[in-house]
């Protein structure tokens, strides 16, 4: 039986770079992603990229915290993009929240929203008018309930196109 216990959510210090990029990992291995397919440099990636986002795209992390332990961990900033953005920022600044992660022993309790809701406001905070993120299928529900909707996103696997 699944006990509830009481956590609080703040936001991340730079000091927990590395927990945060610990979750980051555990997220694509929970996700069935082999071992294999993450590059043995996968902290030093992780440690780069949120150095860069929070000097250049506003990242903040949040973690959630059980009787002072962290137990999960969200980031959010202000979307690169993929493409040129010519919209005006004031019509489409998109943010994007990427690394929720609850461990397993701490999951169906609220965690997984609680972060997901604090990243949601730092991007507002930032100047951000919406929120996208690539669910997995567990966080599909987390994700739906708080008002996101799936979109036009579509995917290819090129591996399995003969050229």
């Amino acid at each position: 039986m699944l006990t509830q216990q009481r956590f609080q959510v703040r936001a991340a210090t730079s000091a927990e770079d590395t927990l945060i990029a610990q979750h980051f990992y555990q997220m694509w291995l929970d996700n069935q992603v082999a071992e294999s397919a993450i590059s043995p440099s996968w902290l030093k990636i992780t440690l780069q990229f949120i150095r860069q986002a929070r000097e250049t795209l506003g990242y903040q992390a949040f973690v959630a915290t059980v009787e002072g332990r962290v137990v999960g961990s969200a980031g959010g900033q202000r979307f690169a993009g993929l493409y040129p953005n010519i919209m005006n920022a004031t019509d489409r600044c998109d943010g994007y929240i990427w690394g929720v992660y609850v461990e397993p022993a701490h999951r169906h309790q609220g965690i997984a929203t609680q972060l997901t809701q604090q990243t949601i406001a730092h991007l507002k905070t930032i100047g951000c008018t919406h929120a996208v993120l690539n669910a997995s299928p567990s966080g599909k529900p987390v994700y739906s309930h708080l008002g996101f909707f799936e979109s036009n996103l579509m995917r290819l696997d090129l591996r399995e196109i003969a050229i």
